[in-house]
């Protein structure tokens, strides 16, 4: 069953990609920019940790748990349910579209200067996929940023996904996918999430820790391997996220570019460091990473059917 969720859940992702009203992922975040709101009002309290944490169980538990009753009350019936959690849970389809479009106005550039002469249109369409300023990205530098948030967003909206289903099912799919979301909007050392988005920050960093080294094998396995493995090896360390660093060097090395580098972050200078191989990226490197994402998964869905068919013989 576990297989055919996964693979129906895939399917729907493929030809309808995420839901366009009503995501029930847009109204959970909505609802937790109001418990932050009223439990981080001021943010330079020494509760704020605590506010954080409280913030964290309130909207996490509550909702995983109706999960598990919602999937136990439908008996026979529970992989409906499933398969529409893991769908809702899963990004890759909207992932590959938004670098896609980063690809297609940097291809504009190319072919008809008139319409985008400075990158403009590329730079909103990255803008879209990463927290850094892009306004004055360079080709190369929207490139990289481009492939870096493919690469590590692949596990947090897909692979780490599918891991925390056949560890837990829906409801672990649910808490995994509700903290990412949280991450995401409060994981920032911002002196307003410094202290009351820790908590989240390290609950993610946790979740994704066994699913982001599996990736980071895949991407591996996928390219250059002996080179993909020693980037991994030597360059992870020096990145800041302790699951970002095993992904993003991985596939750097496994598409053979170089990515990371010096950016503006809200205004803030951060010089953070090169990582890959010593070739700038180019605009069809998107398309390459784009390509890796896809046979990744292909890796993963194997994966899950020798487990399956592993199961039932022995």
């Amino acid at each position: 069953m576990v297989l055919l969720v996964v693979s129906i859940a895939l399917l729907l992702d493929t030809f309808l990609g995420e839901p366009k009203r009503y995501h029930p992922l847009v109204g959970f975040g909505n609802c937790a920019n109001r418990v932050e709101q009223q439990l981080n009002s001021d943010p330079n309290s020494s509760m704020a940790f605590i506010y954080g944490l409280m913030a964290l169980i309130i909207l996490i538990i509550p909702v995983s748990l109706s999960g598990y009753l919602i999937e136990s009350a439908l008996g026979p019936y529970g992989w409906i349910f499933n398969v529409v959690v893991v769908y809702s849970a899963i990004g890759f389809n909207s992932l590959l579209e938004h670098s896609r479009r980063v690809y297609e106005a940097l291809l504009l550039n190319v072919t008809n200067v008139e319409i985008d002469s400075d990158y403009q249109q590329a730079r909103y369409a990255v803008s879209l996929m990463v927290s850094r300023d892009t306004e004055h990205m360079t080709e190369a530098e929207i490139t990289a940023a481009t492939v870096e948030s493919s690469l590590e967003n692949g596990c947090d909206s897909t692979f780490g996904v599918l891991f925390w289903f056949l560890i837990g099912g829906a409801p672990m799919v649910i808490g995994y996918r509700l903290t990412n979301t949280l991450d995401a909007m409060w994981g920032y050392r911002t002196q307003r999430f410094e202290m009351f988005g820790k908590s989240a920050a390290k609950l993610d960093d946790l979740l994704n820790y066994v699913p982001a080294r599996i990736t980071a094998f895949f991407y591996a396995l996928i390219g250059n391997t002996l080179q993909a493995f020693n980037c991994w090896r030597t360059q992870s360390r020096f990145l800041a996220s302790p699951n970002g660093g095993p992904v993003m060097t991985s596939g750097a090395g496994s598409l053979n570019i170089q990515l990371g580098g010096p950016a503006y972050y809200h205004g803030k200078f951060l010089d953070k460091p090169w990582f890959g191989t010593n070739i700038k990226p180019v605009s069809r490197d998107i398309l390459r990473a784009n390509k890796l994402l896809d046979l990744t998964l292909l890796h993963w869905w194997g994966a899950i059917a020798l487990i399956f068919v592993g199961s039932k013989i022995f």
